[in-house]
């Protein structure tokens, strides 16, 4: 499909072996930068840098120092120990309101997450919170909000003198709230690295970037920027893709049954399941990936990749300047690539021709492809298994009431769930509590 927008060119792919065409092409090295994109430093970060000297330095920095594998294996207690307060979360709002909002459990762990391996920082659970987390959450919805929102402009350049819809006013004001906060974590960081003089791989991002600033040419902007995007992009993907896992175990109770009776057989009721319990149970990472299929958190926007010369992609011209998509929601609901499309079958990725996920199969590639594949598609998919083995291993997760799950979808900046899922979660005869 190709089509027009003022001044910029689209085209959309719905085949996966264009799909990976386009991915994998040295012409869609870049992205499109949105105006958002731009006033929120994000140029300078590693998503939307253009390919190049700094952008691939980035790249190596975040692969060695942060989503290298014993990196993974490092953070996987403090993964647990989150895993854990949300359990014993969700436990206090059952017994005080009979239901649980899974989304604020969801969305406050895996910031919390997020906030320990860039900033070093942990909040406690519960109402309230201090004003250092407020601030935090709400510097994170108005990002999600501005770069989500459809911008005139990007499209009609003239409409950029007049900023009709006020979005660059807006940017600017959260850069400068995003400075003020970001900022005031690293000078603590500085001063702290003269006194404790940490190595390279201690400490938490923050940490390695101000050990590596000289060597990589980083400058105050760049790391504000750098750090900025991985709390900003690491935070609600995985929290969305939980909230839609947990609804489907309520939508579909024997397939629920089946991942508890496979937890139960493989970790049993009288320890935690923990991160070398997860190769064991493939139903589990069936079903994670099976509603990756159903509901790709970025099923179009986040896939977006910018033409930097003329090329072709089979027997197309296609423009530079030319702004090419993958539609991932029309591949995984194709009926000419999957069988019963519409219908949610973990049992498809048992079998032997079960597409690779991690972005070499493009029937199924929710992290993305080529040169701009997610750098923490591990480090989230870990974390996601982990903390759903927990919850189920918990709880039996039933409907609040007799109107069932609404599974109506919001594209957003993700693709997330119109309606917040409102669920009661009922304790599962476990023989172990979690100590703090």
């Amino acid at each position: 499909m190709a089509f027009s927008v003022g001044l910029t060119r689209f085209i959309i792919s719905t085949n996966p072996d264009t799909a990976k065409e386009i991915l994998n092409s040295s012409a869609f090295a870049d992205r499109p930068v949105k105006e958002s994109a731009y006033e929120l430093l994000f140029h300078r970060a590693m998503g939307f840098a253009p390919f190049g000297e700094y952008w691939r330095n980035l790249r190596r920095i975040s692969a060695t120092h942060l989503f290298s594998p014993r990196s993974i294996t490092a953070s996987g207690q403090f993964r647990l120990s989150i895993g854990a307060k949300m359990v014993d979360q969700i436990n206090s709002l059952i017994q005080k309101n009979g239901v649980v909002e899974v989304r604020k459990v969801l969305h406050f762990g895996s910031l919390n997450n997020v906030m320990k391996m860039v900033f070093g920082r942990t909040y406690e659970f519960g109402e309230g919170g201090d004003y250092d987390w407020c601030e935090v959450e709400e510097l994170v919805r108005d990002g999600y909000d501005l770069l989500g929102v459809f911008n005139w402009s990007d499209h009609f350049p003239l409409l950029g003198w007049l900023d009709l819809q006020g979005v660059r006013k807006r940017c600017r004001k959260l850069v400068a709230r995003v400075d003020v906060f970001v900022g005031k974590i690293i000078l603590e960081h500085r001063m702290k690295s003269v006194v404790e003089n940490k190595t390279v791989d201690e400490g938490d991002f923050v940490d390695i970037l101000l050990n590596l600033e000289k060597e990589n040419k980083l400058q105050h902007s760049d790391m504000v920027a750098v750090l900025w995007e991985m709390v900003f992009r690491g935070t609600d993907t995985v929290a969305i893709l939980l909230e839609w896992i947990l609804a489907r175990m309520v939508l579909h109770p024997k397939i629920q049954s089946k991942v508890h009776a496979e937890i139960d057989s493989v970790v049993g009721l009288d320890r935690t399941v923990t991160d070398v319990d997860i190769p064991n149970l493939p139903y589990l990472r069936a079903v994670v990936k099976e509603t990756l299929r159903m509901h790709p958190p970025g099923p179009l926007l986040s896939w977006a990749r910018l033409a930097i010369h003329d090329t072709q992609i089979g027997d197309h011209f296609i423009p530079a300047g030319t702004t090419a998509m993958v539609n991932m929601w029309g591949i995984t609901h194709d009926h000419e690539i999957w069988s019963d499309p519409q219908e949610f079958k973990p049992e498809r990725f048992l079998e032997e021709d079960a597409p690779n996920i991690m972005g070499s199969d493009l029937r199924l590639a929710p992290f993305g492809a080529g040169r701009r594949v997610c750098p923490g598609k591990a480090m989230g998919l870990a974390t996601v298994e982990l903390w759903l083995a927990m919850l189920l291993q918990n709880f039996e997760w039933v409907p609040s009431d007799d109107s069932g799950v609404d599974l109506s979808e919001c594209l957003k900046l993700s693709l997330e769930m119109k309606s917040s899922l409102l669920s009661k979660a009922i304790a599962r005869p476990v023989c172990f509590s979690f100590k703090n």
